[in-house]
């Protein structure tokens, strides 16, 4: 396999149509309109269902139909379109259906702008739809990883016949880089056994998420919240870097932990014990490593493309253990490396002054 210079949505595409996906279904919004123009063509070359819905609320129900038949199904939108599918997102939760959805994610809140955004943090990990429940939310910081988590996200959905999330800010879905596809996967072929696939001399098959009766409800509910915790436990993701000895721990996701990278090894140049961790799952969250990495640390600096969302997850992580800063730019500004090193300075002066 070589590398070759791929635009973020196609190869998102690309990786999806190499994963298996047998249908889409989605409705074109800026910053990920290109995803749905190549599948338009890719996705009818091999046969495979392509649909452009009349709406993002039309897409995701078409998206929960196919779903209730075993296939592999994806849909994709940016920021409002994914606030419209939010009915549907909690109806295919409530039927325990696998499915890929990916967000690339602008500039808001309403229509706001198409430039890049982690604004969208609280509506894909908090309010993905109404019920107790989360989606697997996968948040890449490269072309390449992006492709990998788009297989990742199938294998996910099916394991825990769950929603599973692709959380792309802007930048990811536009940016050119090398990167590497993988091979093509066969189609399944072994239906499973919940699938809508006709009752052929069998006992017929229901998907629902109406439970009339309070105690069914509870019942279901407490299903889900089994599965999340098993999801909890198991794919929780993350990647460091020079955490070692690190004084003052950094955390963003996405371009923001990317840009954050640099502004790290800028601060180590200066003599600065600083370190990162870039969370890959925005849920589940990587709490588990930020704990263990608050009790070496001194302090921590959340990075963020936002007014400050993920950085609630974090204290939470944290527990108070030591105290949280934030950075942050909103409106679709990408921070600069260099404005993260300022706040890595100014946090880690704070720092030097309290010990």
């Amino acid at each position: 396999m070589t590398k070759e210079l791929l635009k973020g949505n196609i190869a998102i595409a690309e990786a999806a149509v190499r994963a298996g996906l047998e249908a889409y279904f989605g409705y074109p919004i800026t910053p990920q309109t290109e995803l749905l123009e190549y599948l338009s063509q890719r996705m009818t070359e091999l046969d495979r269902v392509f649909l452009q819905a009349e709406s993002e609320v039309a897409a995701i129900n078409m998206v929960y139909g196919a779903a209730c038949t075993g296939a592999r199904v994806m849909t994709s939108s940016s920021s409002p379109g994914v606030s419209l599918m939010q009915e549907g997102m909690s109806y295919i939760a409530g039927s325990e259906l696998p499915c890929v959805i990916v967000d690339v994610m602008r500039g808001g809140p309403g229509l706001g702008n198409i430039l890049p955004s982690q604004a969208d943090y609280f509506q894909v990990t908090r309010s993905a739809g109404h019920g107790d429940f989360h989606p697997i939310v996968l948040a890449p910081a490269s072309v390449q990883e992006a492709i990998d988590f788009v297989g990742l996200a199938f294998d996910l959905a099916d394991k825990y016949r769950h929603m599973v999330l692709l959380a792309a800010d802007g930048q990811i879905g536009q940016m050119m880089e090398p990167a590497e596809l993988p091979p093509m996967r066969p189609l399944q072929k072994n239906v499973p056994d919940w699938a809508l696939t006709g009752a052929k001399a069998r006992e017929k098959r229901v998907i629902t998420s109406l439970y009339l009766k309070g105690e069914e409800e509870e019942a279901f509910n407490l299903k889900i919240q089994k599965k999340l915790k098993q999801i909890k436990k198991n794919e929780q993701r993350s990647v460091e870097y020079a955490t070692e000895d690190a004084e003052l721990l950094v955390i963003g996701f996405g371009t923001a932990g990317r840009i954050a990278y640099s502004a790290v090894e800028a601060a180590r140049e200066k003599g600065l014990r600083v370190g990162l961790l870039r969370p890959q799952t925005l849920w589940p969250f990587p709490e588990r490593r930020i704990s263990e990495l608050a009790d070496q640390a001194s302090g921590c600096l959340v990075v963020e493309m936002n007014a400050g969302q993920m950085v609630e997850d974090v204290r939470l992580a944290i527990g108070g253990q030591i105290p949280v800063t934030f950075y942050g730019r909103t409106g679709g500004i990408v921070p600069m490396p260099d404005e993260i090193l300022a706040a890595i300075e100014e946090s880690y002066s704070r720092l030097q002054i309290a010990v």
